[in-house]
């Protein structure tokens, strides 16, 4: 049995992994024959292994694709029933978003289910990128008519004041991420035409004071950083029919010693309020690079051993 299946052109590269390694995982692991031809895939086989090979390569078409995707979808075959049965978003160019991981499935729903959620985790648990694919996906069913993406402008060690150029661009490299997750959910052109049409808004916190946002969609990411006056300008941005995401590290905090996150305060404060999310990602919700994971565990232990230290040598 032969079948042919149309590729994205724009995605082939990563579709085949580094030097096809995707590809002839896929031959090897599910026994069929895997040819490429301009942007068509044909597979074939026996009947069952092809539906498979089939059914494997369309869920990863609509994915931000890693080894370790490829290699649970060979071994899993499909998402764990939980995904499958929870949300599944889709930003603009048709692009389904998945979670990945029980807690990843969790601040998908309470996203879409409150209007202000808080979400901490440490690095690589799609913090910022669940919750702007939540913000893209409102925008492209028209549930809001902007988005507005913040950060505080807290160096983590370095000095912006040294950078070169102007404001803007001394503070884009700092607001990168929040470029590279909406770049990631739809093509350059549209992405800058909603951005001079002020539908899309990436900016320094300090930019929020003094506005209402209505039918919005509002992100504060790096929200760690955030002192306790800036947390609650933040929270009192929110105007009608808008929707409120905030995330950040609370284990990574770049403020003076004597200072308290803004966000921590805010999540003792606010968890038990009705239509408050509260989510805590953790170190089995990292979907990068499999040794990421590994250095957020090593670092953390590294942490803990000096803690110990520091309280025995005071006793």
């Amino acid at each position: 049995m032969e079948v042919i299946v149309q590729l994205d052109p724009s995605r082939q590269l990563e579709l085949f992994g580094p030097a096809d390694s995707h590809l002839r995982l896929l031959r090897r692991s599910l026994g069929v024959q895997i040819t490429a031809r301009q942007s068509d895939l044909h597979i074939s086989g026996t009947e069952a292994n092809v539906h498979r090979a089939t059914e494997v390569i369309d869920r990863m078409q609509n994915r931000h694709l890693t080894t370790d995707d490829v290699t649970g979808f060979v071994e899993h075959g499909a998402l764990p029933e939980t995904a499958e049965s929870g949300q599944a978003i889709t930003v603009y160019s048709n692009k389904v978003i998945e979670p990945s991981t029980e807690g990843q499935l969790k601040y998908m729903e309470t996203m879409l289910s409150n209007d202000l959620t808080f979400c901490t985790g440490p690095a690589g648990t799609g913090k910022t990128y669940l919750a702007v694919a939540v913000a893209v996906s409102m925008l492209r069913k028209r549930q809001i008519r902007r988005i507005v993406l913040a950060r505080p402008a807290v160096e983590a060690g370095e000095k912006l004041g040294f950078l070169p150029g102007d404001i803007a661009a001394k503070v884009n490299p700092y607001l990168r991420p929040l470029f590279d997750a909406i770049e990631d959910m739809m093509d350059f052109a549209q992405m800058r035409k909603f951005m001079e049409l002020d539908i899309i808004e990436i900016i320094p916190l300090a930019f929020m004071r003094g506005r209402t946002l209505n039918e919005a969609a509002i992100i504060c990411d790096e929200a760690q950083n955030t002192s306790g006056l800036q947390m609650l300008m933040v929270l009192t941005r929110m105007g009608h029919g808008a929707k409120m995401i905030i995330t950040g590290d609370v284990t990574q905090v770049d403020l003076a010693a004597s200072q308290r996150s803004g966000m921590i305060e805010a999540m003792e404060t606010l968890g038990r309020i009705k239509g408050i999310g509260v989510v805590e990602l953790s170190q089995q919700d990292i979907v990068r690079h499999r040794l990421v994971q590994s250095i957020v565990e090593a670092y953390r232990e590294r942490q803990e051993a000096r803690s110990r230290t520091g309280t025995a040598e005071a006793s």
